[in-house]
C-alpha cells in the first residue's frame, strides 16, 4: 500500500475523490495527511469527516518559503510519504520540498498543458475560446505548471457558459486523477526510488 500526502488550498473536491478512491479499494494506497496552507478552508473539514490527519499552517507564520517547505516535508518524513499529489495547492512548491520529494509530486491543472498555464487556465481557455478544454496530470519541476506530463484527458465543450465548463472538467479531474494514481502505483515503471 502507497502512503499518499495530498496538497489543497480549497473546497477539496480532488482532496475527496482521492481519499475516497483509497477507503473503497479502488486505489491501494491510503492518504496519510492532508497538507493546506489556508487554515478553516474546505479541504480541512472534508479531510476531517474522512478520518485524514490534517497539517495546517499560515505560510505568514514562518521566516520564508523555505522554513515552512522543512515542516512540511520533515512531516511527510515521518509519515512514510512516497507520493505527493497537489490537488489545488495554491502555492509554487520551492527548492526545499523539490529537494527532498523531486520526482514524486504529481500536480493537476485544469487544462491541456503547456496551453493555458498558471493560476487561471479555465478562464483563459474560455476567454480565448476554445472548443476542447482539458486536464493534465504532471510531475512538477521548479517552472509553473511544468515538467513531465503523465496523462491528459479533453474535455468538449461548445457553450457559452464557464461555469457548466469548469464543472465538466472537474468531474474529468476527479477520474484523471484517481485513475493515474491507481496506475503509478501499479507499475514498476512508475515507483520512485
Amino acid at each position: 500500500m502507497t502512503n499518499l500526502a495530498v496538497f489543497a488550498s480549497g473546497s477539496g473536491s480532488n482532496f475527496e475523490a482521492i481519499a475516497r478512491s483509497c477507503a473503497d479499494g479502488r486505489l491501494d494506497a491510503r492518504v496519510v495527511v492532508c497538507v493546506c496552507d489556508r487554515p478553516g478552508a474546505g479541504v480541512v473539514e472534508r479531510a476531517r469527516r474522512l478520518g485524514v490527519p490534517v497539517l495546517e499552517f499560515r505560510p505568514r507564520d514562518y521566516a520564508g518559503k523555505r522554513d515552512f517547505e522543512r515542516m512540511i516535508a520533515d512531516r511527510l518524513d515521518e509519515e512514510g510519504v512516497e507520493l505527493v499529489c497537489l490537488a489545488g495547492y495554491m502555492r509554487i512548491v520551492g527548492e526545499e520540498l523539490l529537494g527532498r520529494y523531486g520526482g514524486r509530486i504529481l500536480n493537476i491543472h485544469p487544462a491541456l498543458l503547456p496551453a493555458f498555464p498558471g493560476a487561471h487556465a479555465i478562464r483563459d481557455a474560455f476567454e480565448y475560446g476554445v472548443k476542447v478544454y482539458g486536464v493534465t496530470i504532471h510531475y512538477i519541476d521548479e517552472t509553473i505548471d511544468g515538467g513531465t506530463i503523465v496523462s491528459q484527458a479533453a474535455v468538449p465543450y461548445d457553450g457559452d457558459d464557464i461555469d457548466e465548463v469548469e464543472a465538466m472538467i472537474h468531474q474529468a479531474e476527479h477520474r484523471l486523477y484517481v485513475d493515474t494514481i491507481s496506475r503509478i502505483i501499479n507499475s514498476k515503471e512508475g515507483k520512485q526510488e
